[in-house]
């Protein structure tokens, strides 16, 4: 017919196949690669945590016994106080001042090997502490007067005893006070300075601390310790015993400027936001949000 169309070349641009494009295939790594690549990005991680959110601590003594024992791990908040005051009642880790005598004693020749071992477990947060790092209960802020003791022997801040179950073995009563020793329980009315900090260990009978060591600064502090993480059958949070709650405010106007509002609930929550920060960044992938299981410390 005139005019007319051939078929097969009126279906031939939709029937025509068009050839394939090859598949493009990501070449896998082989695991000898791999595994160091992912070990030098774990370790990365592991040292920007222990920097600028999270560190695990070593108990070296006895001096915050039974709430701490020696050889239990405590993870620290590091940005807690970017956000707002230390608080009384909550155990901290600090930088002792040229009073604080030192708890650790080094090797004076460790060798090359611990040396390795040490400088690799201080960055990644699991080593033991240095011989200036002490762990504390903060009992008295910036403007509080602290002494003990009251007619039942107890501790009064801002002339509020404090009722401390928490305390294992007190020092003795009989002991005279002296400023260079911490053998006695009694010491004189303490007014604690501006940007300091009044701390005790809750073992009182074997603690040396702000009794006889002074005051430290709240510049000094590393951070909170708020959870036992090892061994995993002393796994507990370390939260504020409730004999601080009602206590009043300082009598004496502290140098640390006005409370924020809502200060101490974001500080409080950020106690927490490291940890599920740090656990996304690991357990997401790029195709995947399943999370890995992951081991919290040797």
């Amino acid at each position: 017919m005139v005019g007319s169309v051939d078929e097969e070349d009126d279906v031939e641009p939709w029937r025509r196949r068009r050839p394939r494009r090859a598949r493009r295939t990501r070449k896998q790594m082989p695991l000898w690669q791999e595994l160091p690549l992912l070990l030098v990005v774990a370790f990365c991680l592991a040292v920007l945590i222990r920097t600028f959110l999270l560190q695990a601590f070593f108990i070296p003594s006895g001096s915050m016994e039974d709430t701490l024992l020696i050889g239990d791990r405590v993870l620290v908040n590091k940005i807690v106080y970017d956000l707002r005051d230390p608080a009384r009642g909550e155990i901290v880790v600090f930088r002792g001042t040229a009073e604080w005598t030192p708890q650790l004693t080094e090797d004076p020749d460790p060798g090359f090997l611990a040396k390795l071992g040490r400088t690799i477990g201080d960055l990644v947060g699991v080593s033991r502490p240095g011989d200036k790092d002490f762990i504390k209960r903060v009992i008295g802020l910036p403007g509080d007067r602290v002494r003990c003791c009251d007619d039942q022997g107890r501790v009064t801040v801002n002339g509020v005893p404090l009722d401390e179950p928490y305390v294992r073995e007190n020092s003795p009563l009989d002991v005279p006070p002296n400023r260079d020793e911490c053998r006695s329980r009694r010491f004189d009315e303490v007014l604690v300075p501006p940007g300091q900090l009044f701390v005790m260990g809750d073992h009182r009978l074997v603690s040396q601390d702000a009794r006889c060591q002074g005051t430290v600064p709240i510049d000094n502090v590393i951070g909170r310790a708020f959870v036992i993480v090892w061994p995993m059958s002393h796994w507990t949070s370390l939260p504020v015993p409730e004999t601080f709650e009602n206590l009043p405010t300082p009598t004496a106007a502290p140098a640390l400027g006005e409370a924020r509002p809502g200060a101490s609930q974001l500080g409080d929550a950020a106690i927490a936001m490291p940890i599920m920060g740090s656990l996304l960044v690991t357990a997401r992938s790029r195709r995947s949000f399943r999370p890995r299981r992951r081991r919290l410390l040797p």
